[in-house]
């Protein structure tokens, strides 16, 4: 591998906000590494992008510490460091009141969304702080949500407030390891997820309203100035939305 040649790691690859910082990243010349649970959308993905030398399938549930630790072994086996995290894997769960989540509903998107996060992390920072040169990226996908609800979403909400801690933490404890933590909070970009906010979304005064959306290379444009950084440099946070979504003043 040539030495000038970086090394990315983005999770939820295969759809959406994480198809679209791949295909950028690569556009970048960063060699990207697409993980996901599902290979085919992988593949999906991997087709679309610029350079299929620098682009290398990694399918995973992150939700599972052992296959998390098989992953980063790989990248580690195969490139020998890590210079970038994009931890973008989340779930939604079922819309619902908080009376009347299910344990199973919470489990699952604390598993996905938030142990998910954390594993890929500590495996990542692990890589990272030993490697040479040392230090590295993680930039953690945090959602709107990092920062004020919506009506029935105690699961999804929960979750990303604790990715804000995360990444608090991480960017702490990497500063002596030239770690750089930061989160890109999104609002409302346009992906088949957000296909029901232009059809009309429930809203904090119990209204149905329709939300504007703007598309996702805004946000892979946001993403790709976070990662051309120097170590000594970084975005701590970072919200990219719609401008006349209900965010400010949302509730």
């Amino acid at each position: 591998m040539n030495k000038v040649e970086k090394v990315a790691l983005v999770t939820g690859a295969g759809s959406g906000i994480g198809r679209a910082i791949s295909l950028r990243l690569l556009q970048d010349g960063l060699i990207v590494i697409l993980v996901g649970r599902r290979r085919a959308a992988l593949e999906e993905t991997a087709a679309l992008g610029s350079s299929a030398e620098r682009t290398f399938i990694l399918p995973a549930d992150i939700s599972k510490v052992e296959e998390v630790d098989g992953l980063f072994e790989k990248v580690k086996q195969e490139y020998g460091r890590l210079d970038l995290l994009f931890n973008n894997a989340g779930i939604f769960t079922p819309a619902t009141s908080i009376e009347d989540v299910s344990l199973e509903s919470w489990q699952a998107a604390v598993d996905v969304n938030l142990t998910g996060a954390f594993l890929c992390t500590r495996a990542a920072f692990r890589l990272m702080k030993n490697q040479f040169p040392r230090g590295g990226r993680i930039i953690n996908n945090g959602s709107i949500s990092a920062h004020v609800p919506r009506p029935h979403s105690v699961t999804y909400t929960a979750t990303k407030h604790a990715i804000t801690g995360l990444t608090k933490a991480t960017s702490l404890d990497g500063r002596k390891y030239d770690i750089a933590c930061g989160q890109i909070d999104i609002g409302n970009a346009s992906t088949d997820m957000t296909d029901k906010m232009e059809r009309g979304i429930l809203q904090a005064n119990g209204s149905t309203a329709i939300e504007p959306t703007f598309e996702t290379c805004h946000v892979a444009d946001a993403v790709s100035y976070m990662a051309s950084l120097p170590l000594h440099a970084n975005v701590q946070f970072m919200t990219v939305m719609a401008t006349n979504m209900p965010f400010i003043g949302r509730g």
